[in-house]
C-alpha cells in the first residue's frame, strides 16, 4: 500500500477518503528534520508548509506533491521536475477565506478594536470608551491592492459593493482587473491608499517589494495588510516605521519567520515579540499577527480537502481517474512563477 504524508492537518473527511486508498502518516510537526524523517519511506505528500529544499534526496520515493493551498514557493520546483515528481495547487479555493480575512483586518484597524478590547482588559470602561473618539469607518477610503488575482478580486468586489470604497488595484496585467478596481502604478497606489493590501505571490520580483522607501511613501494614517508571504515585506523596515509612528498600524497573517522553523506554533511567538506593543492603554495597538490564519475554516478545508486526495491518488497510483479541478505546475514550456495569481 502507499504512504502518504500529511505534514499539516486536513479536515477528517478529507483524510478519510485518502486513508482508503493509502496508509496515512500523520506528521507532530512541520521541521524540516521531522518532514525529511517521516517522508523517507512515503510515496506521496501533502502540505501547507515549507518543504525542505533537498526534500527529495531525504525522499526518494515520493512520486506526488499537493499544496494544500496555492504557494508554489512551498515545494522545490526544480528539484521536483528533475526527478520526475508532480506538484500540484488549488488556485483559488481558498479566496473567500483570505477576502474575509482582509476585511476584517480593515475593520479592526480603522476601529481599533485590538487596543479598545487590551485597553478595557486592563483600564477602565471609560477609557477604554474614549478610545472609540479616534476611530474611523471605512466606507468611502481608499484600500490599494497589490496582486489581484482570485484573493484581490473577491477583496475588491466586497470593499466597493459592501462598504463603497474606492478600490486600485495593481498586477502585471492591468487590463484584466475586475471592474470594481481602479488600475493604478505601484507608486500613485501606496501614496493614495488608505489600505495597503498585499495579495501576491512571493518571486524575486516581490521580494521586500514593501522596503524601507516604499513604506516611507505610505500615509502616516495609513495601515498596511499582508496576506501574501512574509519576504514579500522588509519585516524591519516595518518595525521601524510602526515604532517611529510612520504609517497607523499593520495586520500580517505572514512573517518572513513563518517558513523553516522549528515546531509548529514556536515561530509566530518569537515572531511577535519583535513588533511595537500597546502600553497600559495609552496608545493603538499597532501591529496585529496571526500564524497564518487567515486561509483557515471549515469551509475552506472542505472545499480543498477532496481536490488535495485526488491529486494524490492520482499521482501515486492509488487511481485512475482524472481530477479537473487542481493545477499542475509543472507544465512544459512555462516558467513556474507564472502559473500563480498576479
Amino acid at each position: 500500500m502507499s504512504r502518504v504524508l500529511i505534514v499539516d492537518p486536513i479536515a477528517a473527511a478529507g483524510e478519510e477518503v485518502l486513508a482508503r486508498r493509502a496508509e496515512v502518516v500523520r506528521a507532530p510537526d512541520s521541521a524540516p528534520d521531522t518532514t525529511r524523517s517521516l517522508a523517507a519511506d512515503c510515496n506521496g505528500i501533502i502540505t501547507r508548509s515549507k518543504l525542505p529544499d533537498d526534500i527529495f534526496d531525504a525522499a526518494p520515493r515520493v512520486r506526488a506533491v499537493a499544496i494544500h493551498g496555492t504557494g508554489i514557493d512551498l515545494v522545490p520546483l526544480q528539484a521536483a521536475t528533475a526527478r520526475g515528481v508532480m506538484v500540484s495547487n488549488i488556485p483559488g479555493g481558498n479566496a473567500q477565506s483570505v477576502a474575509e480575512y482582509c476585511v476584517l483586518a480593515m475593520l479592526l484597524l480603522a476601529r481599533n478594536i485590538l487596543g479598545i478590547s487590551n485597553a478595557l482588559k486592563q483600564t477602565s470602561w471609560d477609557a477604554a470608551r474614549a478610545m472609540g473618539a479616534g476611530t474611523h469607518e471605512i466606507a468611502g477610503m481608499t484600500v490599494g491592492i497589490v496582486g489581484v488575482g482570485a484573493i484581490g478580486t473577491r477583496v475588491a468586489r466586497i470593499a466597493r459593493r459592501g462598504f463603497g470604497m474606492r478600490v486600485l488595484g495593481h498586477r502585471r496585467s492591468l487590463e484584466r482587473l475586475p471592474p470594481e478596481a481602479l488600475p493604478a502604478d505601484l507608486g500613485a497606489l501606496v501614496k493614495a491608499s488608505d489600505f495597503v493590501v498585499l495579495a501576491c505571490p512571493l518571486t524575486p520580483e516581490t521580494h521586500h517589494l514593501f522596503d524601507h522607501d516604499r513604506i516611507g511613501r505610505m500615509k502616516k494614517s495609513a495601515w498596511l495588510i499582508n496576506v501574501g508571504r512574509g519576504p514579500v515585506v522588509e519585516e524591519a523596515a516595518l518595525v521601524e516605521a510602526l515604532r517611529e509612528k510612520r504609517i497607523a498600524g499593520a495586520m500580517l497573517d505572514v512573517v518572513k519567520s513563518t517558513f523553516g522553523t522549528a515546531k509548529r506554533g514556536k515561530a509566530p511567538a518569537r515572531a511577535a515579540a519583535r513588533w511595537p506593543r500597546r502600553r497600559s492603554g495609552s496608545r493603538r495597538d499597532r501591529a496585529g499577527l496571526l500564524p497564518e490564519f487567515c486561509a483557515r475554516g471549515a469551509e475552506r478545508h472542505r472545499r480543498y480537502d477532496i481536490d488535495v486526495v485526488s491529486h494524490e491518488a492520482r499521482h501515486v497510483g492509488l487511481s485512475r481517474h482524472h481530477d479537473h479541478h487542481r493545477r499542475g505546475l509543472q507544465l512544459p514550456g512555462v516558467r513556474h512563477q507564472r502559473l500563480a495569481p498576479a
